[in-house]
């Protein structure tokens, strides 16, 4: 999922580059989203893996 958000920046730097900003625009934001979700599921990941851990 983290590639994915790269996948996403790159795209959006490349049309930045080219001028299609509204292109740029989608895909930056289509990366943050990307992110927030990486994030939420890792954390939420990790804190399942201390609170469920088997003794």
């Amino acid at each position: 999922m983290l590639s994915w958000a790269i996948g996403f920046l790159v795209i959006a730097v490349v049309a930045a580059a080219f001028g299609f900003y509204g292109l740029a625009d989608v895909s930056v934001y289509a990366a943050k989203i990307i992110f927030i979700v990486f994030l939420v599921l890792g954390i939420l990941s990790f804190l399942g893996s201390i609170f469920l851990r088997k003794k």
